[in-house]
């Protein structure tokens, strides 16, 4: 059994949406951002940085416990454990998705976090962080846009944990005021088509969900 420790965030629906598409049996522990629970002494023993999502498999590689945390690592651990074509392991393949993870985990996460911080949490209004992530996350989209141009995924032509990793992100874009619309990346429409259509995706995003 996975404990997972998480909130509805896109980090968080990365790891639902990949537990529901392995069918691996896991519990939910909700993780009160609101009440500051990730900074309580139960939570830091799990994950001393603070930050959901976070897990804890019963059976780890050697039978023992194990604690994985940030979310790019939990994707990886989890398909491997599964032994998932979701995390191919011909080293062409491997290394295609492993480099649009990143991309989402260096790129995509935070600079789609900041434009939606300054454009709709910060106390302030400053123009200036606005626009500089605002532009960045539509240099982003861009890159998605010509990648899914040429291949259906984002790591080619099968669907894996890249595509897993960067899908809830896009959601948070279009909360996002100064994007307004995904439709000027018509690629990313269609490629979020596909995935809107995935029962797990779907299932995942509820575990827990967004209000």
């Amino acid at each position: 059994m996975i404990e997972l420790y998480t909130h509805a965030t896109p980090n968080g629906h990365k790891v639902s949406i990949l537990l529901e598409e392995l069918a691996l049996p896991y519990r939910l522990h909700l993780v009160d951002l609101a009440k500051e629970e990730q900074f309580s002494p139960a939570f830091l023993a799990i994950n001393p940085n603070n930050k959901i999502p976070a897990i804890v498999d019963a059976d780890g590689p050697d039978g023992q416990p194990i604690t994985v945390w940030e979310s790019g690592a939990i994707l990886v651990y989890l398909a491997e454990k599964a032994r998932s074509e979701l995390l191919p392991t011909t080293p062409r393949e491997r290394y295609a998705t492993l480099q649009w993870l990143m991309f989402q985990v260096a790129g995509v996460g935070p600079m789609f976090g900041q434009a939606g911080h300054f454009t709709l949490y910060a106390k302030d209004r400053v123009p200036y962080g606005i626009d500089r992530y605002t532009s960045e996350a539509k240099r982003l989209l861009g890159v998605m846009d010509g990648q899914l141009g040429r291949h259906r995924h984002l790591a080619g032509e099968h669907y894996s944990i890249a595509d897993i990793a960067t899908f809830p992100w896009t959601n948070s874009a279009l909360r996002i005021p100064t994007l307004g619309s995904l439709d000027p990346w018509p690629n990313v429409v269609r490629w979020r088509a596909d995935l809107n259509a995935r029962p797990a995706v779907r299932r995942g995003l509820a575990q827990p969900k967004r209000d």
